[in-house]
């Protein structure tokens, strides 16, 4: 049992929307006064646990890792007020992770899938395309409803970005993940990938740093998000350094990706497209900044309000998770001040409530 919590601030169910009177009664929210007096009152203002809708709990710079260090990243994003994550990939088995009452609930895609010696090393399942539908097949049962394709990377004989798979295959594997009852979500830096992807039917797009003017009316169409991972485009200029001396080509595109990347998320947030906020933890980024890729999402030009409805309310809906309801699972956040003012506020949370448990 976890007992009552009383949250006496201003609660915010949506984006606009301010409520007061709100309970946690034995994990569950409620906005009906209990009759027994709670344990502890909470001061301030509320919203929804944070969402980081590209995260690798379960994977390091060198791939897997060992089940401490997995720990270790899914209490760093809780503390961080990270309480929903959906995973992009990860090669260590996470399932654990799920029974644990005390860490961020999880929605999991498996292993990525990528062209053989077109990703990381040891990162990903790597298949040839004839490969790839079987792929698909067996990673839509290894995860929670998404997987996780690599549709671009560095092609060494080209010395530039290119697509890892045919357009044509592409299309097949995502209707292979459907028929799974699945969705599929890329991972694509590169302008021409984002056409293939948009053929097949994909239902997200990681990155997206290739968008063109082309693509927006087909995004909104579709009804196709971005999960743009800005703090880890905020790499590339280090990227195309050290490629330069011997891939020039791919060095001057992965700056030039770098030099739009807020004008091109502004435009497509202008356009319509759903746009979601994703840390890319677990590689070359550190745990525990969804706070730092909102405030990234607000600096590319979206309100604040539009760029915290990207790692909250919204970013719940589309993952089919409970906001702050009635009956609701208690996974909320207080903020000393309205965070949709101060976006400065969410590194500094003043409570994480998880499941009715009082974290911090």
């Amino acid at each position: 049992m976890t007992g009552i919590i009383e949250f006496s601030g201003p609660v915010l169910t949506g984006p606009a929307t301010v409520r007061h009177g709100l309970w946690s009664v034995d994990g569950l929210l409620t906005f009906r006064r209990p009759a027994a007096a709670p344990d502890h009152v909470l001061d301030g203002w509320v919203i929804p646990g944070l969402v980081d809708a590209h995260c690798h709990i379960g994977l390091g710079p060198d791939g897997d890792v060992p089940e401490d260090t997995v720990e270790a990243q899914a209490v760093t994003d809780r503390d961080a007020g990270t309480l929903l994550v959906r995973d992009a990939g990860a090669v260590h088995d996470t399932r654990w992770l799920q029974q644990r009452t005390d860490l961020p609930r999880l929605i999991r895609a498996g292993r990525h899938i990528a062209r053989t010696r077109r990703y990381l090393r040891g990162f990903a399942v790597e298949v040839e395309p004839e490969g790839l539908v079987e792929a698909v097949r067996k990673q839509a049962l290894a995860g929670d409803g998404w997987v996780k394709l690599v549709g671009d990377w560095i092609d060494r004989d080209a010395g530039d970005l290119a697509a890892g798979f045919p357009a044509g295959t592409v299309r097949d594997a995502v209707r292979a993940a459907h028929d799974e009852g699945v969705r599929v979500t890329a991972h694509c830096f590169a302008e021409d990938t984002l056409d293939d992807m948009l053929d097949a039917g994909i239902d997200c797009i990681e990155h997206g740093t290739g968008l063109l003017p082309r693509h927006l009316p087909r995004f909104v169409e579709q009804g196709v998000p971005i999960v743009p991972t800005l703090i880890n485009i905020a790499t590339f200029p280090d990227i195309a350094a050290r490629a330069a001396p011997k891939f020039p080509r791919y060095a001057a595109h992965m700056r030039s990706l770098w030099e739009r990347r807020a004008e091109r998320i502004l435009e497509a947030h202008e356009a319509g497209v759903a746009i979601y906020a994703g840390t890319d933890a677990g590689s070359v980024i550190r745990h525990g900044r969804i706070a730092d890729e909102v405030r990234a999402l607000h600096a590319a030009g979206l309100t604040a309000a539009a760029a915290l409805d990207a790692a909250s309310w919204s970013a719940r809906t589309w993952l089919g998770a409970d906001g702050i309801a009635e009956g609701a699972s208690a996974d909320v956040l207080v903020c000393a001040e309205d965070p949709r003012q101060n976006l400065g506020t969410l590194a500094e949370l003043q409570h994480v409530v998880l499941r009715g448990l009082l974290i911090r």
